[in-house]
């Protein structure tokens, strides 16, 4: 394995690390960020998983959210991918919203795409092993979040592996995907135009399914993506009428960046903890 560690920051008493490894499955140099609590007690420790939004790396977690004080107090450990493949040899798109930076966590199927964006066999197969190797005393108890697009992965992976993942929340996620303009876009470029392909990368969709993990959602009224990008009404009812374990809560006032994730985040942490001990 190509590990190299190129970054690593004390913070709150644990380590915020940055690597770079050759991915197999992508076929490009990835970076992913991974917090490691102080652990002084040498007990079993789970994981979380972030998944960053349009256009972000794992920095923006990582710098701007303040999640390392949560982490340390929780002793968990994040993993925080990067969100799509990269290089000058992989393929991307004049757009901000479909390309590099914005690999929407599933798996294409279309040309030139399908040789390097799979990032959803990525984060469940191959960087999932990477992530036990470096968390020491780990549990092997996993959940699940994510912001905007990466709000979407997290529902999606989450939902798609529910005996993995203990549970899942995310804010203001992409909930409906295969209806709103950023999904359509990266569904029909990445999938290609056949629509029942879609259904599988659907959170609306996979909701559907008899039993998936507890779910804590966030969203700000004053979003400029909400409600044309990020509307609820088709997840809630599906998750309604098949009795799933939802908690939408609306915010407020705030909107959709870092300052809005920064403010409610020890919420999904505490929801996490929860379920994960």
């Amino acid at each position: 394995m190509s590990l190299k560690l190129i970054e690593k920051h004390r913070s709150f008493g644990g380590e915020q690390c940055k690597y770079t490894h050759y991915s197999e499955v992508l076929k490009c140099e990835m970076t992913f960020s991974i917090y490691l609590p102080s652990n002084k007690e040498k007990k079993k420790i789970p994981l979380i998983w972030w998944l960053s939004g349009l256009t972000c790396t794992d920095d923006n977690f990582s710098q701007k959210s303040g999640f390392q004080r949560l982490a340390e107090k929780y002793q968990v450990a994040v993993m925080i991918p990067d969100t799509s493949p990269r290089g000058e040899h992989v393929a991307d798109d004049d757009g901000w919203d479909l390309g590099k930076g914005a690999g929407f966590y599933l798996n294409a199927t279309q040309d030139p795409w399908a040789k390097h964006y799979h990032m959803y066999t990525y984060i469940v197969d191959e960087l999932t092993t990477i992530a036990s190797t470096l968390v020491p005393h780990f549990s092997g108890e996993e959940s699940i979040m994510g912001h905007s697009m990466g709000g979407h992965g997290a529902l999606v992976i989450g939902m798609k592996n529910a005996t993995r993942f203990k549970a899942i929340s995310a804010f203001s996620p992409i909930l409906s995907p295969s209806q709103v303009p950023w999904g359509i876009k990266a569904f029909s470029t990445y999938l290609g135009e056949d629509q029942a392909t879609w259904n599988e990368w659907d959170a609306s969709e996979l909701v559907k399914e008899a039993s998936v993990p507890p779910i804590l959602i966030t969203q700000g009224t004053e979003d400029q993506f909400y409600q044309n990008q990020l509307d609820e009404t088709c997840f809630l009812k599906n998750a309604r009428e098949n009795n799933q374990e939802v908690y939408y809560k609306k915010a407020e006032g705030y909107d959709h960046s870092y300052f809005f994730i920064a403010t409610f985040l020890e919420g999904h942490f505490s929801f996490h903890m929860q379920h994960l001990r």
